[in-house]
């Protein structure tokens, strides 16, 4: 059996957004925190922190709300996992789509590490595409 890191760090914060929570805890893996460093660079995630309960490591986030009026309201993040154990997508850096115009995110995993669209782009380099964010 194998285990989605990925598509459990994007469920676990697509379900925190979905019950309206302000913050969530995720179990640490190398992976997962270079994918939250580039959510809170793009804005998408107020704040990241890393927390050790007894020999366990996790990072917790603070989810990112608007304020109003009339109170906070949520910005809802549209999470998609392109990418899976099963089906592996690649593309070049030409071929890599733009959200929304260029308002979304695409991550990537490079030879140089975990980038985004527009990092990939800049440096003329393609690799597995991830995930999108929207």
């Amino acid at each position: 059996m194998s285990k989605d890191t990925i598509g459990n760090l994007l469920t676990y914060i697509r379900n925190a957004d979905m019950n309206k929570k302000r913050t969530v805890r995720i179990p640490y893996t190398t992976i997962g925190e270079n994918i939250i460093k580039i959510l809170l660079r793009e804005g998408f995630i107020e704040n990241m922190r890393k927390h050790q309960q007894s020999n366990k490591c996790f990072l917790v986030l603070t989810l990112r709300h608007r304020r109003s009026r009339t109170g906070p309201n949520r910005i809802f993040l549209n999470l998609k996992r392109i990418s899976r154990p099963g089906l592996r997508i690649y593309s070049n850096y030409q071929g890599i789509s733009r959200i929304l115009a260029g308002m979304g995110v695409v991550i990537l995993s490079t030879s140089r590490g975990i980038m985004t669209d527009r990092e990939a782009r800049l440096e003329r380099i393609g690799g597995e595409i991830l995930c999108y964010i929207w």
